[in-house]
């Protein structure tokens, strides 16, 4: 099947599905099995958080609707686990028809198009809250790779190796991309993130599920800056680097003293983790770091 058009990807290995996207995700058999027991109760705590934070979700899309024009509820197409897409939630924080005049872009930092409410939301991570209907529902996990748009994830499979990895599990509201490194801005930026999506597939725990789970509480709360991940062990490094590693392979390789990293690999408490293979932003193709149409998450 396929989703807005796009064709060029192969299928995943799943009955059709008028909401299947074209992209390849893991066979379910190599996910790792803490995900196999944790999305029932990650999905029984979702209804649970929402009837408690529902009154809250219900008074910041009346304030988001009195103070700039439009509903406050915002919902978009993203691709979730094995390239099936769903409709996700949001509260608004741009202007209404937003995209209309330049087409689906990244956010940039000082955004014309993000209302003053949606700054403050935004910044407490408080437009995520309607996800938790995503969650009840099924769709989404409360940690592991954020969704992305299906209309451009053809582009980021082609672009990126490895990244259709990340489809092997449900997405989330937070994870340990997001505490770790600011929005994205070029495909470099998601790279990145990337290393660590893959990190967290294969290094999932109840235990640091938990961890980031509280850091993010914390950045809700204004702790930024480093500060919180550092004081739950999050902290990541995650340079570019030339690296030929399939993402879900494991090999022995010298240590490169330049950058302090396993060639192939980053760090983490735990030991080395394979990296996808990413190219350097200096000798990358001029293309490959500059911003694209991709967007983050707009509303």
């Amino acid at each position: 099947m396929t989703v807005d058009g796009m064709h060029s990807l192969p299928h995943i290995d799943s009955p059709p599905d008028s909401n299947q996207s074209p992209v390849q995700g893991n066979p379910e058999s190599e996910i790792p099995e803490y995900f196999q027991w944790k999305a029932t109760a990650t999905r029984v705590l979702g209804g649970m958080l929402l009837v408690l934070f529902s009154p809250a979700i219900l008074l910041l899309m009346l304030l988001v609707s009195l103070t700039s024009a439009g509903h406050g509820l915002y919902r978009q197409k993203r691709v979730g686990k094995r390239g099936q897409t769903f409709v996700m939630y949001k509260l608004r924080t741009m202007s209404r028809d937003a995209e209309t005049a330049t087409g689906p872009t990244w956010c940039q930092p000082g955004d014309s198009r993000i209302t003053f409410v949606g700054r403050m939301l935004r910044y407490l991570h408080l437009d995520e809250l309607p996800q938790l209907l995503n969650i009840a529902r099924g769709e989404m996990d409360l940690i592991g790779p954020r969704p992305e748009r299906p209309e451009f994830v053809e582009k980021l499979v082609e672009e990126i190796p490895g990244y259709a990895e990340r489809l092997a599990v449900l997405p989330c509201v937070t994870g340990l991309a997001q505490i770790n490194l600011p929005p994205d801005e070029t495909t470099d930026c998601v790279r990145r993130k990337l290393v660590l999506d893959i990190e967290y597939i294969q290094t999932a725990t109840l235990g640091l599920d938990f961890r980031i789970l509280l850091c993010t509480a914390l950045r809700m709360m204004g702790v930024r800056h480093g500060h919180a991940v550092r004081l739950f062990r999050l902290n990541r490094q995650t340079p570019l680097i030339e690296s030929q590693t399939n993402v879900s392979e494991f090999d022995e390789r010298e240590t490169d003293p330049s950058i302090g990293l396993s060639n192939g690999y980053h760090q983490n408490e735990n030991g080395k983790i394979p990296t996808p293979h990413v190219r350097s932003a200096s000798t990358a193709p001029s293309r490959e770091n500059r911003p694209v149409s991709t967007p983050r998450n707009p509303k």
